[in-house]
């Protein structure tokens, strides 16, 4: 049973794990737990440098930076990745996202092209690089990040629930072309989640209120995403694909 979920010898790339109290951050350390390489991509070169100090490349992990909204660094740093891996790729977990919130009838249009850009469109190419390497082998396992919000509209937030929308469909829509060639694509749908930048919110009254409507009665960790990544990045999966797994505490039940 073990062997369904061991990574031994995988190469996988996680976009958005520069921050060490992040989600993505969190799944690259299960990956990487479970035997895989890691590249952690992202776009702070300050977070980047206190991952390299923190992680090194010695122990299976590797600091690579893009710009994730120019497509010119999108293709460098993916071929850097393949360097790295010597043109293996197993497993891409896009886990990169911004948010700006901001009424609808005053949303700036430069972050919503920002937010769509990131959290929707730098997936897309990201997956459809991966893909091309996936289809050659014959195998691969593509996770994107969505959210609640890709299934409530929420509030004050119109890009970030357009983009997670999207990316539920996208998912699918890949899903359909590739699963047939031995490449599985899903998503996990987090919903709301303690970290770094939602502490202050999650104090508040409004999060006591959130709180109260999550049946698990607590905002997620990040490491309540690790087991949902190990499984779908393993041989667990093979017959899971286009699916979006809720990892809210039941919210989206209630």
């Amino acid at each position: 049973m073990e062997k369904l979920f061991d990574l031994t010898g995988k190469k996988a790339i996680v976009t958005g794990a520069s921050r060490k109290t992040g989600l993505c951050f969190a799944q690259a350390q299960a990956l990487r737990k479970a035997g895989a390489e890691v590249v952690l991509m992202g776009g702070s070169p300050e977070n980047l440098a206190q991952m390299e100090k923190m992680t090194g490349g010695a122990n299976g992990y590797h600091i690579v930076y893009a710009d994730l909204l120019k497509s010119g660094d999108r293709e460098r740093a993916f071929q850097e990745s393949m360097r790295i891996f010597g043109g293996q790729l197993d497993i891409l977990v896009n886990g990169a996202g911004a948010q700006h919130r901001c009424p609808a009838a005053e949303f700036p249009p430069e972050q919503w092209e920002r937010l769509i850009g990131v959290n929707l469109s730098a997936m897309f190419y990201l997956c459809q690089l991966a893909g091309r390497v996936m289809l050659r082998q014959g195998s691969g396992k593509i996770i994107n990040i969505a959210s609640v919000n890709s299934f409530l509209g929420g509030q004050i937030v119109p890009a970030y629930a357009a983009s997670k929308g999207g990316v539920v469909q996208l998912t699918k829509a890949l899903s359909n072309e590739w699963m047939p060639y031995g490449i599985q694509v899903n998503a996990i749908a987090p919903g709301f989640m303690e970290t770094e930048l939602s502490r202050d919110r999650m104090v508040s009254a409004l999060g006591a209120e959130i709180t109260k409507r999550i049946p698990a009665r607590r905002w997620g960790k990040p490491e309540d995403l690790q087991g949902l990544t190990i499984f779908l990045a393993s041989r667990a999966s093979d017959y899971v694909s286009g699916t979006v797994i809720q990892a809210d505490g039941g919210y989206l039940a209630n």
